[in-house]
């Protein structure tokens, strides 16, 4: 299994959770980076002016939070660098995390996905050199052991005990 399709299998199985993932950045980063954003740029203008920077920041910060597209307008028309200075951070800091978790999904061998069962560990038919497409009794889908075989019919399975 290539590292590509590493990758792809990864973001199979992690595809809604990833879609939540994206709609919890956006939202956060509209109802809290923008008052965050808003407060630290009152708290340095109050600091500037004499006034206690925590004070300030923190009480605009709770004013803040309760209005938070307005405070997104203000990040735009007022403070725009400074926001996107901070989202930029925000962002690499959320990138973390995500890579972190994409890295958690992938496939820990290349068998991982693969159904109990099924005839996916051969290739081009090799499995009929031994098994029967039509008759006999049933591993797998399209996969039967011969009962008119030579030899020995027994059969088997090897299977994982799950027990939570």
């Amino acid at each position: 299994m290539s590292f590509f399709d590493k990758i792809k299998a990864a973001f199979r199985k992690i595809k809604t959770k990833l879609i939540v993932y994206l709609v919890i950045i956006i939202v956060v980063a509209i109802m809290g980076v923008a008052p965050f954003n808003v407060s630290v740029q009152e708290g340095q203008m109050a600091a500037e002016a004499g006034e206690d920077f925590f004070a300030v920041f923190f009480t605009q910060l709770f004013h803040n939070i309760q209005k938070p597209l307005s405070c997104l307008g203000e990040c735009f028309s007022l403070y725009f660098s400074a926001f996107m200075n901070t989202l930029k951070w925000y962002l690499f800091v959320c990138s973390i995390f995500g890579i972190i978790g994409l890295l958690k999904a992938f496939p820990k061998h290349e068998f991982q996905d693969i159904e109990n069962g099924s005839s996916d560990w051969s290739e081009n038919g090799e499995q009929y050199a031994v098994l029967s497409k039509k008759k006999g009794i049933i591993l797998a889908e399209k996969n039967y052991l011969p009962v008119d075989k030579r030899g020995n019919v027994n059969v088997l399975v090897v299977r994982r005990f799950w027990c939570w």
